[in-house]
Parts: structure tokens; sequence; C-alpha cells
């Protein structure tokens, strides 16, 4: 008897309400429609997730885990080139979960799991982004007291987590379409690095504007179908290896 594979129904309907809740925000799609998505009757969907809640808890654990160990990553931020890709691998996680913001306010209100697990991932992008900081700092390419690096890391939070709400504002009709996506990740990857500049060097202010120009003005059509940047994931997943050597900073008292 042919064993049953319930694993891979469960992920094709993960994977096909994940790209309806991104089309269309996941106020407006029912379980009907991701059954009908997938042409299984509702009653094989509530077999897997009894209720849209699970459904949306269960893409959010998958979000959740991958943020978490790209979070890591920021141990290895040593240059602006590092912090680059760093952020744009973060704009390209959250792009690719992007229903969860552009209907984040929404989703705090009727979802207790989610309210207080997004609470945690504020908590952790700051963490990560004050890490960030501290990498710079040691290496000399950054200068800030001690005093204002929270501040600056919550800025930088705030920014990353709302970047995609302010772009759907700008453009309701198209703004979250894969077809824009090169230009938001980009947008919100320059934006938020931005907030860094009054306090690098000379150097590294030149070369962050240099890699912002550089990657402003690539096509479009070097990123998969889902506006993802293959050599920027790269990238940043090997700024991991951190820096042993590395002097302690001023900095790292407020990480």
């Amino acid at each position: 008897m042919a064993k049953k594979a319930p694993r891979r129904t469960a992920q094709r309907i993960l994977e096909a309400a994940l790209d309806l809740f991104n089309r269309f925000g996941e106020p407006n799609v029912s379980t009907t429609l991701v059954a009908g998505e997938l042409n299984i009757s509702p009653g094989n969907l509530y077999y897997h997730y009894p209720a849209k809640e699970e459904l949306i808890n269960k893409l959010y654990e998958g979000y959740e885990a991958e943020l978490n160990e790209l979070l890591h990553a920021s141990e290895g931020v040593h240059d602006v080139e590092d912090a680059w890709f760093f952020m744009h691998s973060l704009f390209e996680l959250i792009w690719r979960y992007r229903f969860l913001y552009r209907d984040l306010n929404d989703l705090l209100s009727k979802n207790r799991h989610i309210e207080t697990q997004f609470q945690l991932v504020l908590k952790n992008k700051a963490r990560a982004i004050r890490q960030l900081i501290a990498g710079l700092s040691r290496s000399g390419h950054l200068e800030i007291d001690a005093h204002e690096v929270d501040t600056l890391a919550q800025s930088m939070v705030v920014v990353l987590t709302y970047w995609l709400s302010y772009e759907y504002v700008r453009n309701p009709r198209e703004a979250l379409e894969p077809a824009h996506a090169q230009g938001a990740l980009m947008r919100g990857g320059h934006h938020t690095l931005h907030l860094l500049a009054p306090y690098l060097g000379q150097e590294p202010r030149r070369h962050l504007l240099t890699l912002s120009n550089a990657y402003n003005g690539e096509d479009a059509g070097g990123n998969n179908k889902d506006g993802n940047n293959s050599n920027s994931s790269k990238k940043s997943s090997n700024t991991s290896g951190g820096n042993d050597g590395a002097a302690a900073s001023p900095v790292d008292m407020a990480v």
C-alpha cells in the first residue's frame, strides 16, 4: 500500500496561501479561495489547517525561523558592504512574507500569537542592528556615542518594519507586485542604511553612496521572479564568520 503524503499537500497549501496573501492581502483571501487555487476541496484544506488562523500561524513560523537565522549574520558585519548585503537580505525576506507587513496592524489586532511573537521580532531586529553598529565601530568605519546606539538601532528597525507600508501608500495598485520588488527593496535598504551616514567616516560614507548608486542602477532582470537578488543573499549569509581579532569598541557596551 502506497504511503500517504500529507506533508506534501500541507506544504502546497502553505505555498498557495502565501502567494495569495501576498498578492491580495490576507484579509481578502478566504480558505475557500486557497482551496480553489489548488483544485482541492475545502474539507481537504481543513484536514491540514482547521482554521485560517492556523494557516497564518504556520506561515509566520516559517518567516520567524528564517528571520532568526538571518539576524545572526549581523555578528559578521565589519564594513559598509557587509551592512548593505545584510540589510538587503532582510528586505528580501520581508518581501517574501510581505503580507505580514502589509496587513500588520490588522493581524496584530486579531491574532494573539502573532501579537506576542512580533514584539520579540522587534527586539531581535534591534539587537541585530546594535551588533551591526558595534561591528562597524570595531572596524573603525563608524564613530558613535554609546548612548546614541539604541536610538539609532530603533530608528532603523522602524524603517525596516514599515517601509513596505510606505511603499504601498505611495502606490497602492502596484507597489507590492513582484515587478516592483527590486525598486522597493533597494529603496528600503538605501533609506535604512543611510541613517548610519552621519556616523560613518568619510571613506565608508562615500562607499555607501557608491553601493547605493550601483545597485539602484541594476537591471531588475538579474533577480528571480519574486524579486530576490541571489548575490546579496549569498553575501549576507557569509557575513557571519566573525572577526575574532577585532578590538573591543565602546559601542560594544551598548549591545
